[in-house]
């Protein structure tokens, strides 16, 4: 179904020429694309004359397909009012902005913050509905190359000039007067912080800390300084308190000043979603809480007056807040909100002039970029991740951005690369010690996890012996704390079972797997158990395999 213009769409006329698409390829894309969402369309080079001679606007998802399809095409990404059909969606490109400027980047992340949430509690999917199938990889390219020329903002400093006649405030921002962020319906909430605001102190925001010195070309010195007034190494930026961003009070009257209880608050509301979310999985209740958190609590701390100091600290914990939003969205298949959420926590990162949780944040894009079948864009990603940081993160944090850039190889097909990579990132873990300075936001990365990523780089290089290798050691301590990844992991050493073939093997993994599944809410680990399934398609005749297949109906029809 369409909606009329007045004329001719000339723009996406113009467009589709330039890329050199028929009608009938562009609807065959748009079909394709549709398909990889789940949905059902059934365009044709009629429908696509009609869109362009008749300027009709195809409803739904399908502006954001055409515009993802042609980007393609173009290898570049393609706002809607580029083709003419900006009309389709109030606001298309919300959250994909990574601006030069830091009011401008305090404005974009809170306009994501607030449509997210007001999608949310609409219903009917929100904004992600209207863009489902926009996701583009080549959207990453401006932000990966400015957060690379520039991964620190000189100042941060921020002064809202108090209206007539309000009280001044201090000490604390108002949102010490509420409770710390807690989830939706839960009394008494978790995270709450103490009022002394001891943890997470700003010092938190500048996450780096010397890499152990290793060998070959991950070999690195240096050392890594606070974001007070020394430079932040390898930036060439110098912290001032001489540029101040100066505004005007939000309608709500803002915070007159914000302290470092409030980051503190911020900071254990993040550290109680990771959690969550390795126990209960993205789409849980409990994790659903962050977007809320970040357009209840830390978008009115942004638009409030801070020192550099605080400031620093401020964007640090909003950019981890951030980045849980992106990786919660993408382990729920909302890959366009996880793309934004990524963006925005970018450019936090930088606000932050935190490198290291700048190099995270890539991470997360990389590891995005390969699920999402774009191989060589994920090692770009990683690499820039790893070449920021060469002697300022610790070796755990460099150990972990090897191992990313692994992951990429391996869905590339490149042996060599991946192996070398695995070894580097080896390398990295063995030298790193119990008393390095590790960010908080790495505690999940041990030689467990390592080992299951091994794994699936050798399940997607087709080496089945190196596979099982690493599963035995990735599952050897099971624990209740990384539900899904001990869920994650059974799946891997099913489908190496049965590579070696080993089907009983296999048929028991995975209904370790499914039962694992079941106490989740994870859409990529229901992807995982639906691959495996496809695998076994072929002994589909085979008891052990029907009772399997039945176990995962519920899991397969239950929206994760």
């Amino acid at each position: 179904m369409s909606r009329e213009l007045r004329g001719p769409n000339e723009k996406l006329g113009t467009v589709l020429a330039l890329a050199g698409i028929s009608n009938a390829g562009l609807a065959r894309r748009v079909n394709d694309l549709g398909a990889q969402r789940g949905l059902t369309l059934r365009y044709d080079k009629t429908s696509v004359a009609r869109w362009v001679s008749k300027g009709m606007i195809p409803q739904g998802a399908a502006p954001h397909l055409i515009a993802a399809a042609i980007g393609q095409k173009l290898g570049r990404p393609v706002p809607l009012h580029e083709i003419g059909l900006a009309d389709a969606d109030p606001a298309p490109e919300v959250g994909l902005a990574f601006p030069r400027d830091v009011g401008e980047a305090v404005r974009s992340a809170t306009e994501l913050y607030r449509l997210d949430l007001a999608g949310r509690r609409a219903g009917g999917g929100g904004i992600w509905q209207s863009l489902a199938g926009s996701f583009a990889v080549s959207a990453y390219a401006v932000p990966a190359s400015r957060w690379l020329i520039a991964p620190a903002d000189p100042s941060v400093e921020r002064h809202v000039p108090r209206t007539e006649g309000q009280a001044p405030q201090s000490g604390r921002g108002a949102s010490a007067a509420r409770p710390a962020p807690r989830p939706p319906g839960a009394p008494g909430g978790a995270g709450t912080a103490a009022a002394s605001g001891t943890t997470g102190t700003a010092a938190a925001a500048t996450a780096g800390a010397p890499g152990a010195p290793g060998a070959g070309d991950d070999t690195d010195t240096g050392t890594r300084t606070g974001t007070g007034a020394a430079p932040v190494p390898g930036t060439g930026v110098r912290p001032v308190a001489s540029v101040t961003v100066v505004e005007e009070l939000p309608p709500d009257g803002g915070h007159a000043r914000v302290g470092h209880s409030d980051v503190a608050k911020l900071r254990e509301a993040a550290e109680d979603a990771r959690r969550w979310d390795s126990k209960y999985g993205g789409g849980d209740w409990r994790s659903s809480m962050v977007p809320e958190c970040l357009r209840v609590d830390a978008a009115p701390l942004l638009l409030g007056s801070y020192s550099d100091e605080v400031g620093r600290a401020l964007f640090g914990a909003t950019a981890e807040l951030t980045r849980l939003a992106g990786w919660m969205a993408f382990d729920t298949g909302q890959q366009e909100a996880a793309q934004r959420y990524y963006i925005q926590a970018l450019r936090l990162a930088r606000a932050a002039a935190d490198v290291p949780l700048g190099g995270y944040v890539l991470a997360s894009m990389s590891l995005q970029a390969t699920y999402r079948g774009f191989a060589d864009e994920g090692v770009d990603l990683a690499q820039a991740a790893l070449e920021r940081n060469r002697g300022l993160a610790t070796a755990r944090t460099m150990s972990f951005f090897r191992l990313v850039e692994a992951r990429a190889h391996a869905k590339a097909g490149d042996a060599a690369a991946a192996g070398a990579a695995l070894k580097a990132a080896e390398g990295w873990l063995e030298r790193s010690r119990e008393g390095d300075a590790d960010p908080s936001w790495l505690g999940f990365y041990s030689y467990d996890r390592f080992a299951a990523d091994a794994a699936e780089c050798y399940r997607d290089l087709k080496a089945p012996r190196q596979v099982r290798r690493f599963t035995e050691q990735a599952l050897s301590r099971p624990t209740e704390e990384y539900v899904r990844s001990h869920g994650l992991r059974l799946v891997v050493s099913a489908v190496a079972e049965l590579e070696s073939g080993n089907l009983d093997a296999a048929c028991a993994a995975g209904t370790r797997a499914v039962e694992v599944a079941g106490r989740i809410s994870s859409a990529r680990t229901t992807e995982y158990v639906r691959d495996l399934l496809h695998r076994l398609e072929p002994y589909g005749d085979e008891p052990r395999v029907a009772e399997l297949r039945e176990r995962a109906r519920p899991l397969l029809t239950t929206p994760a």
